[in-house]
Protein backbone atom coordinates (compact mmCIF):
# COMPACT_ATOMS: atom_id res chain seq x y z
CA UNK A 1 0.00 0.00 0.00
CA UNK A 2 1.44 3.24 -0.91
CA UNK A 3 1.49 6.18 1.29
CA UNK A 4 2.31 10.13 1.09
CA UNK A 5 3.92 11.93 4.16
CA UNK A 6 1.39 14.30 4.88
CA UNK A 7 1.20 17.49 6.55
CA UNK A 8 1.41 17.62 10.21
CA UNK A 9 -2.28 18.12 11.13
CA UNK A 10 -4.68 16.21 13.08
CA UNK A 11 -6.61 14.01 10.62
CA UNK A 12 -9.34 12.33 13.03
CA UNK A 13 -12.45 12.53 11.01
CA UNK A 14 -15.22 12.48 11.09
CA UNK A 15 -15.80 15.14 13.81
CA UNK A 16 -19.16 15.79 15.70
CA UNK A 17 -19.71 20.12 14.73
CA UNK A 18 -22.19 20.91 18.01
CA UNK A 19 -23.15 24.04 19.27
CA UNK A 20 -21.85 25.42 22.74
CA UNK A 21 -23.85 27.13 24.20
CA UNK A 22 -22.92 29.45 27.15
CA UNK A 23 -24.69 32.06 29.31
CA UNK A 24 -22.47 35.33 30.67
CA UNK A 25 -22.21 36.56 34.25
CA UNK A 26 -24.92 39.09 32.59
CA UNK A 27 -27.42 36.69 31.71
CA UNK A 28 -26.71 36.53 28.11
CA UNK A 29 -26.85 33.56 26.14
CA UNK A 30 -24.19 32.86 23.22
CA UNK A 31 -22.79 29.82 21.27
CA UNK A 32 -20.09 28.77 19.72
CA UNK A 33 -19.33 26.08 17.36
CA UNK A 34 -16.79 24.00 18.56
CA UNK A 35 -16.08 20.35 16.46
CA UNK A 36 -12.87 19.36 18.86
CA UNK A 37 -15.12 17.70 21.62
CA UNK A 38 -15.91 14.01 22.33
CA UNK A 39 -17.11 11.90 25.30
CA UNK A 40 -14.56 12.11 28.33
CA UNK A 41 -15.90 9.87 30.99
CA UNK A 42 -18.46 7.19 31.29
CA UNK A 43 -19.13 7.41 34.73
CA UNK A 44 -19.55 9.90 35.86
CA UNK A 45 -20.56 11.43 32.47
CA UNK A 46 -18.24 13.64 30.94
CA UNK A 47 -17.43 15.32 27.95
CA UNK A 48 -14.75 17.53 26.33
CA UNK A 49 -14.57 20.74 24.36
CA UNK A 50 -11.69 22.74 23.03
CA UNK A 51 -11.73 26.39 22.58
CA UNK A 52 -9.15 29.03 20.82
CA UNK A 53 -8.46 31.05 23.93
CA UNK A 54 -9.36 34.47 21.62
CA UNK A 55 -12.82 33.33 21.13
CA UNK A 56 -15.63 34.96 23.14
CA UNK A 57 -17.29 31.94 24.50
CA UNK A 58 -13.61 30.80 26.15
CA UNK A 59 -14.08 33.89 28.45
CA UNK A 60 -17.47 33.19 29.24
CA UNK A 61 -17.22 29.48 30.03
CA UNK A 62 -13.97 30.47 31.86
CA UNK A 63 -15.66 32.61 34.23
CA UNK A 64 -19.04 30.87 34.51
CA UNK A 65 -17.75 27.17 34.69
CA UNK A 66 -20.82 25.94 32.78
CA UNK A 67 -21.80 25.30 28.99
CA UNK A 68 -24.25 22.88 27.36
CA UNK A 69 -23.38 20.87 24.53
CA UNK A 70 -26.39 20.86 22.06
CA UNK A 71 -26.60 17.67 19.48
CA UNK A 72 -27.82 19.47 16.27
CA UNK A 73 -29.62 17.68 13.53
CA UNK A 74 -30.27 18.47 10.10
CA UNK A 75 -32.80 20.67 10.67
CA UNK A 76 -29.94 22.94 12.82
CA UNK A 77 -27.19 22.45 10.50
CA UNK A 78 -27.21 26.17 9.27
CA UNK A 79 -27.38 27.39 12.81
CA UNK A 80 -24.73 25.26 13.42
CA UNK A 81 -22.60 26.17 10.91
CA UNK A 82 -23.24 29.95 11.31
CA UNK A 83 -22.41 29.90 14.36
CA UNK A 84 -18.88 28.99 13.75
CA UNK A 85 -18.46 31.77 11.59
CA UNK A 86 -19.45 34.55 13.63
CA UNK A 87 -18.80 36.56 17.12
CA UNK A 88 -21.21 36.64 19.83
CA UNK A 89 -19.30 39.61 20.61
CA UNK A 90 -20.96 41.10 17.37
CA UNK A 91 -24.22 39.13 17.17
CA UNK A 92 -26.84 38.02 19.63
CA UNK A 93 -27.28 34.53 17.59
CA UNK A 94 -30.22 32.95 19.57
CA UNK A 95 -32.04 35.98 18.29
CA UNK A 96 -30.14 36.06 14.44
CA UNK A 97 -31.27 32.74 14.25
CA UNK A 98 -34.52 32.48 15.72
CA UNK A 99 -33.58 29.68 18.17
CA UNK A 100 -34.95 29.71 21.52
CA UNK A 101 -32.70 29.56 24.41
CA UNK A 102 -34.04 27.79 26.99
CA UNK A 103 -32.25 28.29 31.10
CA UNK A 104 -31.15 24.80 32.37
CA UNK A 105 -32.14 23.15 35.46
CA UNK A 106 -28.85 22.50 37.26
CA UNK A 107 -26.97 25.84 35.97
CA UNK A 108 -28.90 28.02 34.79
CA UNK A 109 -26.67 28.03 31.59
CA UNK A 110 -28.91 28.10 28.41
CA UNK A 111 -29.51 25.54 25.77
CA UNK A 112 -30.59 25.29 22.44
CA UNK A 113 -34.42 24.02 22.41
CA UNK A 114 -34.63 23.24 18.63
CA UNK A 115 -31.57 20.67 19.20
CA UNK A 116 -32.47 17.18 19.93
CA UNK A 117 -30.28 16.41 22.47
CA UNK A 118 -28.89 19.04 24.90
CA UNK A 119 -26.42 18.32 28.24
CA UNK A 120 -25.71 20.84 31.01
CA UNK A 121 -22.64 20.46 32.02
CA UNK A 122 -19.88 21.50 34.88
CA UNK A 123 -16.89 22.30 34.42
CA UNK A 124 -14.52 19.90 36.25
CA UNK A 125 -11.18 19.88 34.75
CA UNK A 126 -9.20 22.53 32.61
CA UNK A 127 -6.03 22.46 30.43
CA UNK A 128 -4.23 25.08 28.64
CA UNK A 129 -2.91 22.94 25.49
CA UNK A 130 -1.52 26.01 23.51
CA UNK A 131 -3.96 27.89 21.13
CA UNK A 132 -6.91 26.00 22.71
CA UNK A 133 -8.30 25.49 26.23
CA UNK A 134 -9.88 21.96 26.75
CA UNK A 135 -12.40 21.97 29.27
CA UNK A 136 -13.77 18.95 30.72
CA UNK A 137 -17.05 19.02 31.43
CA UNK A 138 -19.42 16.65 33.92
CA UNK A 139 -22.71 16.63 32.20
CA UNK A 140 -25.44 16.98 35.00
CA UNK A 141 -28.52 17.38 33.34
CA UNK A 142 -29.63 15.92 30.14
CA UNK A 143 -32.89 17.13 27.80
CA UNK A 144 -33.80 14.72 24.74
CA UNK A 145 -36.87 15.34 22.43
CA UNK A 146 -39.80 12.80 22.68
CA UNK A 147 -39.13 10.09 20.42
CA UNK A 148 -34.98 9.99 20.08
CA UNK A 149 -34.45 7.22 22.85
CA UNK A 150 -35.72 3.75 22.74
CA UNK A 151 -37.56 2.41 25.43
CA UNK A 152 -34.60 1.09 27.17
CA UNK A 153 -33.05 4.69 27.14
CA UNK A 154 -30.81 4.22 23.74
CA UNK A 155 -30.65 7.08 21.28
CA UNK A 156 -33.17 5.70 18.05
CA UNK A 157 -31.20 6.82 14.83
CA UNK A 158 -34.01 6.51 12.84
CA UNK A 159 -35.75 9.27 14.51
CA UNK A 160 -33.09 11.52 13.97
CA UNK A 161 -31.48 13.50 11.09
CA UNK A 162 -27.44 13.62 11.94
CA UNK A 163 -24.67 14.67 10.33
CA UNK A 164 -20.97 15.03 10.79
CA UNK A 165 -17.91 17.27 9.89
CA UNK A 166 -14.68 16.49 7.73
CA UNK A 167 -14.08 19.98 7.26
CA UNK A 168 -14.72 21.88 5.59
CA UNK A 169 -17.57 19.83 4.32
CA UNK A 170 -20.57 18.38 6.39
CA UNK A 171 -21.93 14.60 5.85
CA UNK A 172 -25.20 13.36 6.46
CA UNK A 173 -25.27 9.94 8.80
CA UNK A 174 -27.59 7.41 8.82
CA UNK A 175 -27.00 3.78 7.54
CA UNK A 176 -26.45 1.30 9.89
CA UNK A 177 -23.72 -0.95 9.49
CA UNK A 178 -23.71 -3.41 12.46
CA UNK A 179 -23.62 -3.52 16.29
CA UNK A 180 -21.14 -3.38 19.15
CA UNK A 181 -19.81 -7.11 19.45
CA UNK A 182 -20.63 -8.26 15.64
CA UNK A 183 -17.54 -8.92 14.85
CA UNK A 184 -16.68 -11.43 18.39
CA UNK A 185 -20.58 -12.75 18.52
CA UNK A 186 -21.05 -16.70 18.20
CA UNK A 187 -21.42 -17.53 14.53
CA UNK A 188 -23.81 -20.36 13.17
Amino acid sequence: MSKTRAKLKNYLYPIPAVPVSCTGSDGRPNIITVAWTGVACGTPPMVSIAINLMRYSHGIIKETGVFCVNIPDNETLYATDYCGNVSGRDVDKFKELGLTPVKGDETGCHYIDECPINMECRVRHKIVLGSHELFIGEVVAAYVRDGVLTPEGRVNMSNLDLFTYVGPDYYSIGRKLGQYGYSVSKRS
